[in-house]
Order: C-alpha cells, then structure tokens, then sequence
C-alpha cells in the first residue's frame, strides 16, 4: 500500500527531495541504525537529521504537508 503512494511523490518532489528505499533484510545494519523495527518506515531528512518518523503505512496528504513543512 505505502509503494504507490513512495513513488508518486517521489515524481511530484523529485527536483527538491531524495527519495531512498532500503530492503532490510539485505542493509540490516542500516536498519537498526535508522531504528526501523516496522515496515513500512519512512524517515524525513534534512541535512542528515531525522525531522519526522512514520511507521506502517501512512497518507499522501500526511506526508506531503509534512514534506512541504521542511522545503
């Protein structure tokens, strides 16, 4: 469920925000660096700071406004 909503606004962000996917079971070690326990996570950045944590499957609109907030 997370997937499609991933990549439709890494097309709408794609000139202003990086995008990553980790599968991980292949970066484990990244995993528990990042304190990902829940799939799907995602992890707002800016500069290398962690802004914001989501884990399970969350909004578009959730995610847009918190993007927006950070640009």
């Amino acid at each position: 469920m997370q997937g499609p909503i991933f990549e439709d606004l890494a097309k709408d962000y794609s000139d202003k925000v990086e995008f990553k996917k980790i599968n991980v079971d292949k970066e484990g070690d990244l995993a528990a660096e990042k304190g990902i326990m829940v799939v799907p996570t995602i992890i707002l950045e800016k500069d290398g700071i962690e802004v914001q944590k989501w884990m399970g499957v969350t909004s578009k609109e959730e995610l847009i406004k918190a993007i927006n907030k950070v640009l």
